[in-house]
């Protein structure tokens, strides 16, 4: 076991740290549901924009973000397109604006803004509350599960047992165990102080990965710096691409070769081309009803909620990237001295845990599990907070008692909150026999998302039965498809998923009643969404001869991609300067100050005033 007393003392006072924080806030958060749920829409948007940041520094994502980066080199740069990473870009221009004019608590009851307060508008409404639901399940079942298992490799239970040998546990049962006891430190300061806890833990969690981040760099910089060089393929240090990967590990690592085969990335740049396709309609699509929607709806204003989303992108990529290739330049210097063998080969997910185990020294490395737990507790706890939210603000308010005095949903916040960690353990304890279903879950949620939440803000006739019945068409199909097409990557059968949302999304409106055109004309005055909306903006013109539209098509899309061309710049930057590779580093320095510039003249100064 490497981790010693100092680490222990360093996680130790950081747990008493994060419980203190949730005490200090609960009286705060107990005045009113906007408190709890959404900080009172009181926090300025750099600590907001900070916390969300710091809650997607996971330990899977970083886990899997190492192993690409040492197998494909630069060219795993592009690979988090697949999630897609650059979501924020659209965000941040546009998107973040016209879900912060609704004014709502929730995605779901966004949906009642859209689709209006009406009988026929409860489709829309349930099944969004159901997606948020299961998908909260799933997030929080998974990540209680990979913290666990991450913790036992610092911490096996063989030395952790001498201590408690009242307690007697099955090995497969020892990460769940490590995973409760985190959990439950996560729902004490969370379940007492709400959203404003949240952000507080979440600030001082970027704090330390920023130190983290930066001191594994360092001492990576200095390995490579007496290494002279990287015993990588040519290629490796390419951050372009033609049609095929052009990497052979042959001579050097050869079970990376397949590694890169089981993968099936190839041919690289028609994949590449799919990826990027689904990433744009995905971003379209808007956020998931998820943490990352309960920050943007936490904001003060249209403007702040723009901005925290432009802060997720210039605090979380150069920190996350000096720990990934930091990390990742430790493992390929000392890569035969790491065992990262399994039972079915090497496994290069393994590299991280590995390095961390043998090449940080104590304190350091406590800091470093701190960071990593840090940001499941974030996640966690902002998953968290957004399930609490649809069960008190979409169920008990709107059907079980909508004239609940503010100690009655306190209450309800607490008896609703534990309910969810209960059942997200027992599902964890489950993992290993639902493991398929959840993942179906999981992949038929997101694939069957994106039709309907597209054209939700983009076409006009959408209602809430098109609505309903494009995003089940997605999520029945994606159950399906694995078994049609098995073997196959789910982005390869991607655009049959899109194809048949889109197909019941569209039927499932002109089949009945448009929305009542009062409560169209009502959204797009508020929201002034661009796309197809003729209809109703005649219809508010005649009424009113003044109104002029916010037709923002053209410039939002240029932003976008001045915004995305800044996100890959910010984000090799890093990579650039550990590597030592002066003229890429400036290059990327020149491209990322350029953009800027043009964001500063043509995005920033045009934001909203409130």
């Amino acid at each position: 076991m490497k981790i010693q007393s100092i680490d222990l003392l360093v996680i130790i006072l950081y747990l008493i740290l994060v419980t203190i924080i949730g005490v200090i806030l609960k009286k705060q958060a107990t005045k009113s549901k906007n408190d709890y749920l959404l900080g009172g829409k009181s926090m300025p948007y750099w600590m907001l924009g900070i916390s969300n940041a710091s809650g997607m520094f996971d330990i899977s994502g970083t886990v899997w973000m190492v192993a690409i980066m040492f197998v494909y080199g630069l060219k795993s740069i592009w690979l988090p397109w697949l999630w897609p990473v650059f979501n924020q870009v659209f965000m941040m221009v546009y998107l973040s604006i016209w879900l912060r004019r609704s004014n709502v608590s929730t995605g779901a009851e966004w949906m009642l803004t859209r689709f209006g307060n009406k009988r026929n508008a409860q489709p829309a409404h349930r099944v969004i509350v159901a997606f948020a639901l299961l998908s909260c399940l799933s997030f929080m079942t998974y990540g209680f599960i990979g913290l666990g298992k991450f913790l036992e490799i610092f911490i096996p239970w063989q030395s952790v047992q001498p201590y408690v040998s009242f307690i007697h546990i099955a090995p497969e049962y020892v990460p769940h165990v490590y995973g409760i006891v985190f959990t439950l430190f996560t729902v004490f300061y969370s379940l007492l102080g709400g959203m404003k806890s949240i952000v507080w833990v979440d600030l001082i969690h970027y704090i330390i990965m920023v130190i983290v981040s930066v001191s594994v760099a360092g001492i990576a910089m200095n390995a490579l710096h007496k290494a002279g060089s990287l015993p990588v393929p040519d290629g490796w240090h390419h951050l372009f691409f033609g049609k095929e990967l052009g990497l052979n590990w042959n001579g050097y690592i050869s079970d990376v070769n397949r590694k890169i085969e089981t993968d099936g990335f190839s041919p690289f740049g028609y994949f590449f081309a799919l990826m990027s396709a689904k990433g744009i309609l995905a971003s379209l699509a808007g956020p998931a009803p998820n943490y990352d929607m309960q920050k943007i709806l936490s904001t003060k204003s249209p403007r702040e909620a723009a901005l925290m989303s432009m802060i997720v992108n210039v605090v979380l990529l150069p920190t996350r990237y000096l720990f990934i290739i930091g990390v990742t330049v430790i493992g390929l210097l000392f890569y035969r001295d790491l065992n990262i063998s399994s039972a079915n080969g090497t496994d290069f997910e393994r590299i991280l845990p590995a390095v961390l185990n043998t090449y940080i020294p104590p304190g350091l490395l406590g800091l470093v599990l701190i960071g990593l737990m840090g940001a499941f507790m974030g996640t966690f706890a902002g998953t968290f907070n957004a399930a609490q939210a649809y069960l008190v603000n979409d169920i008990y308010l709107k059907s079980v008692n909508p004239d609940a005095s503010d100690k009655q949903v306190t209450r309800m916040n607490y008896m609703l909150g534990m309910a969810v960690v209960l059942i997200s353990i027992l599902l964890g304890f489950l993992a290993k026999d639902v493991n398929s279903i959840l993942q179906w879950i999981v992949s038929a949620l997101f694939g069957g998302y994106i039709a309907s939440n597209v054209l939700k803000w983009h076409w006009w006739r959408l209602n809430s039965t098109g609505f309903f019945w494009g995003m089940l068409a997605g999520i029945v199909s994606a159950m399906i498809f694995p078994y049609l097409f098995p073997g196959a990557l789910p982005l390869f059968y991607f655009p049959a998923i899109l194809l048949v949302s889109a197909a019941g999304a569209i039927a499932g409106s002109l089949l009945t009643p448009a929305t009542d055109m009062e409560v169209l004309t009502k959204f797009y005055r508020n929201v002034m969404p661009w796309g197809f909306w003729k209809p109703v903006r005649e219809a508010i013109q005649r009424e009113d001869h003044s109104f002029a539209p916010d037709m923002n098509f053209r410039k939002d899309l240029f932003n976008v991609a001045v915004g995305v061309v800044a996100q890959t710049a910010i984000t090799v930057l890093p990579v650039f300067f550990i590597l030592m590779m002066p003229v890429q580093t400036c290059i990327a320095a020149l491209v990322l100050v350029v953009c800027i510039l043009v964001l500063w003249k043509t995005w920033y100064r045009k934001l909203p005033l409130n």
